[in-house]
């Protein structure tokens, strides 16, 4: 364990507390749960900067990393689609393609090929907007403008269409390993 990965976990350890907070009832709930959101997002950055400045990249915070991001997403996500049920479509859309993006990662990793589905650009601008995104519909009450819902929805659908983009991308580059075009003469690709 080491500083890095404590705070890759730190991720994990906060988002029931923006459960908690956005439910909590409390006039200032919603801030909450807006800050400790913000306070996760960012240390998504931290985590990454630090196991470069320390020299503590592992194996272990590889793995992490990813799942402590899609953990605080998914469960936001879903949080905000039982407040507003018109995010359902592009919330689905982005935890699909979450879902199969990490299925395609372990099975490229298992075949000795995880580099072909590195981040991409479009991956990094998607999950940016996306957290941006969650930032402003966290905030959304029957007290705030208008403005503010417009600007998280439009994000987040946004970041949705970003995910189908970078998804493709990444199925794109994996094609070859998913579907050789000799299976009969390489039986580990079946």
């Amino acid at each position: 364990m080491n500083t890095a990965n404590l705070v890759t976990m730190s991720r994990i350890a906060l988002t029931p507390v923006v459960v908690g907070c956005y439910y909590s009832g409390l006039p200032s709930g919603q801030l909450l749960a807006t800050v400790v959101f913000i306070i996760a997002s960012i240390t998504d950055w931290l985590d990454g900067y630090l196991a470069r400045k320390l020299d503590q990249t592992s194996e272990f915070g590889a793995f992490l990393d990813p799942v402590a991001d899609k953990v605080l997403v998914t469960v936001v996500l879903i949080l905000l689609v039982t407040s507003h049920a018109n995010l359902l479509i592009p919330t689905a859309i982005i935890i699909t393609r979450e879902i199969l993006v990490s299925a395609l990662r372990e099975w490229m990793a298992s075949r000795g090929q995880r580099n072909m589905v590195a981040v991409a650009f479009s991956g990094k601008l998607k999950t940016t907007l996306q957290m941006i995104a969650i930032g402003a519909l966290l905030l959304v009450s029957d007290v705030t403008p208008a403005l503010l819902w417009q600007f998280g929805f439009t994000l987040v659908n946004i970041a949705a269409l970003l995910s189908l983009w970078s998804g493709y991308q990444y199925f794109k580059k994996a094609w070859v390993v998913l579907f050789p075009t000799d299976q009969a003469k390489d039986p580990k690709h079946r």
